[in-house]
């Protein structure tokens, strides 16, 4: 049997309605109509083929990617897409370059910063291409304490005009996407300076280059940062560095929407909420975690397949003659109990992804009414789960590179490359710590708000705390046998358990500390911890939600189930010394918990290549050999390795001066 027969019969074998399942993954029909659709677009036209990327110079590859984004947009004008195919679009060319910050960041700061004028002077320019933007927030010197930002923006009343600075070596842009080559414009984050008087860090669109020769403006200095980890992946951008020297701009490009200076050099406040601001965040923050699962699910998707396309080993091998049909890798249980969560947690994560994308819609419309109540559990929310996220599905990346062996570590995996790619996602828009810890600070506040010995409504993620009394004083987790663990609030219950102990005991134990600042930062490790808890429980909890939904399609439905149990359980193996020192669950149940697991991997088994076909990604999208559909990863894997470089020459470049003086031991008397 070979890969495409191996994959064939896998794909027999499932239990539930693949394309109903498609459309569950894009979120709704209509959305699986238009992704569908531009997949096929990019992936049938030759100008986005992306195979020799691992070999490119980076300068070939620079252009090569400016050459992409260039035919992109044409093909975008030319079909006259709508800005959400637009942006599909150029999801399935799956290249990095000045697109991705233009479209991701810099607009969407305009929009979100900018008042009706600017709106209307500075999009018209950025949505049709006559300028191109990035985002210089972070410096040098600072990233996630944007507070600490150096760079200013002084005003100066004489000549009506804000005169942008960078004071010291560490005030320096840096890492801006867009910013190293390309940008002519920035929405740049500095201290705003009127008479002296320092008004904390705004925003303020700078233009970088001419728009005649491209050439930087003078006072401004920038350049590109540098080669990055991995080959090809970031690479492709010119991420970039950025020094002004008293740059001057109009003051009508400070960014006013919530604030303004007047011509006089008055700092007011506009009538704008200036908790309008946070939404943006949330909106990216959003985005991210919707990106975690489109990463992870890329990972288990090759892996998935080329562990069901290997042999390796088995009962039947005769062990003199090595003859004999050798087992499936996806058979072997070591291998299902790698693979399969991260399956689950795919799927959990784009649940979780779609549901960011509900209390983004909601938290927009109430800000816009004056109501402020959801914004602290929306900024935590979008915090904790962003870092959950984005550090699970990096993790899960690595671990799906290794369950594909030692052809996971080739370029024509996809697997390094994607890796590369996604993995700053841990530190960009907030390090991941340090948002957990933003997290713990704002369950901190919940608990010490709330009355206390007696149990209190509270609505939202934080719910389950109002239960205090009974988590505390009365819950026993009563699951007795293991099929006990595939009821939903069994589940539930054991993870709001765990969730609220662990931040009743960081709570308390604050107490303990007359200074509460010094108290946090001792009890940092303790409550990032509290914080995971917290958010795996929204996870599993909003799991469990999409399942009371109705959902089509035959299978479907169980398919989902399945995954959402190994989800939790698996955090339940994992996370057992949480679980068990907290009393949420005792030893007896833990294992109760892993055998349940076993079982659910036994039914999952005949649905996993269905289940990542689901998933509906393209060849030249997952861009890997090991992944692709037809499953002939044998022969597609010696067709890589023929095109590389250094099989352009039978004889190696260099075999006269290096080589053949050593073999003929004339090493010492050759010229090196």
């Amino acid at each position: 049997m070979d890969g495409s027969d191996h994959l064939a019969h896998e794909r027999s074998k499932a239990q539930f309605d693949v394309e109903k399942m498609k459309i569950v993954w894009a979120g709704s029909h209509y959305a699986f109509q238009v992704s569908n659709r531009i997949a096929r677009l990019v992936a049938g036209d030759p100008a986005f083929r992306k195979e020799n990327r691992a070999v490119l110079s980076r300068k070939e590859l620079f252009k090569n990617t400016l050459r992409k984004a260039a035919h992109a947009w044409k093909r975008i004008t030319e079909l006259g897409l709508s800005e959400e195919e637009a942006s599909w679009l150029r999801f399935y060319v799956d290249e990095l370059s000045y697109a991705y910050v233009h479209w991701g960041m810099f607009v969407p700061a305009i929009k979100g910063s900018g008042t009706e004028e600017q709106q209307n002077k500075w999009l018209s320019l950025a949505t049709n291409m006559q300028i191109i933007g990035t985002y210089a927030q972070t410096e040098l010197g600072h990233g996630s304490n944007v507070r600490g930002l150096e760079t200013t923006a002084n005003f100066d009343p004489k000549t009506d005009e804000f005169i942008i600075h960078s004071p010291t070596l560490t005030s320096s842009k840096w890492w801006p996407g867009g910013l190293g080559k390309i940008a002519t414009h920035a929405v740049v984050y500095a201290r705003l300076i009127t008479d002296g008087q320092d008004h904390g860090v705004h925003g303020f669109i700078v233009q970088l280059r001419s728009l005649d020769d491209h050439l930087p403006l003078p006072g401004i200095t920038v350049g590109d940062i540098g080669m990055k980890f991995g080959s090809g992946a970031f690479n492709s951008m010119d991420n970039g560095f950025v020094r002004f020297d008293h740059v001057h701009i109009p003051r009508s490009q400070m960014l006013m929407r919530v604030s303004q200076v007047t011509r006089e050099g008055k700092y007011v406040h506009s009538n704008v909420p200036r908790q309008l601001v946070y939404g943006a965040m949330v909106y990216v923050r959003q985005v991210i975690v919707v990106d975690a699962s489109i990463a992870l699910s890329r990972a288990v998707c090759i892996a998935a397949r080329y562990s069901s396309v290997c042999r390796q080993f088995g009962s039947q091998i005769n062990e003199i003659s090595g003859t004999g049909v050798e087992t499936q890798v996806i058979d072997y249980k070591t291998q299902q109990s790698r693979l399969f969560p991260l399956l689950a947690s795919a799927y959990a994560f784009r649940v979780i992804g779609e549901w960011l994308k509900w209390l983004y819609t909601d938290l927009t419309q109430k800000l816009e009414a004056n109501d402020f109540s959801t914004l602290p559990e929306a900024h935590a929310c979008t915090a904790g789960l962003k870092s959950l996220t984005t550090s699970a599905a990096a993790d899960g990346i690595e671990e799906c590179r290794k369950l594909c062996g030692g052809h996971g570590y080739l370029s024509s995996s996809g697997l390094p490359e994607l890796y590369a790619v996604f993995v700053p996602a841990c530190t960009y828009e907030g390090d991941n710590i340090v948002l957990l810890l933003q997290v713990a600070r704002f369950l901190m506040k919940t608990l010490s708000e709330l009355p206390s010995g007696r149990n209190y409504k509270l609505s939202g993620t934080t719910a389950y705390m109002g239960h205090m009394e009974h988590y505390l004083i009365k819950y026993c987790c009563n699951v007795q046998k293991a099929e006990d663990w595939l009821k939903p609030n069994a589940i539930l219950e054991a993870f709001e358990a765990r969730a609220i102990r662990m931040c009743f005991s960081c709570a308390q134990n604050l107490t303990k500390f007359a200074d509460q600042s010094e108290g946090f930062s001792e009890l940092s490790t303790d409550l990032v911890e509290a914080a995971i808890a917290h958010c795996q429980l929204i996870v599993v909890s909003k799991f469990i939600e999409k399942l009371q939904q109705n959902i089509e399609g035959n299978g479907v439905k169980q398919q989902l189930e399945t995954l959402c149990y190994i989800y939790a359980l698996h955090l339940i193996h994992k996370n057992s010394g949480d679980f068990l020192s907290t009393g949420s669950l005792n030893p007896k149940q833990a294992s109760l918990a892993n055998d349940q697991l076993r079982s659910l991997y036994a039914k999952v088994r005949p649905n996993v290549i269905a289940l990542v076909d689901a998933f509906n990604y393209s060849d030249h999208f997952l861009g890997s050999v090991l992944g692709c559909y037809d499953g002939n990863v044998y022969p597609k894997l010696y067709e890589e390795a023929c095109k590389d470089p250094l099989n352009d020459s039978v004889v190696a470049d260099g075999y006269g001066e290096y080589i053949q003086p050593l073999l003929n031991q004339q090493l010492l008397n050759a010229r090196l």
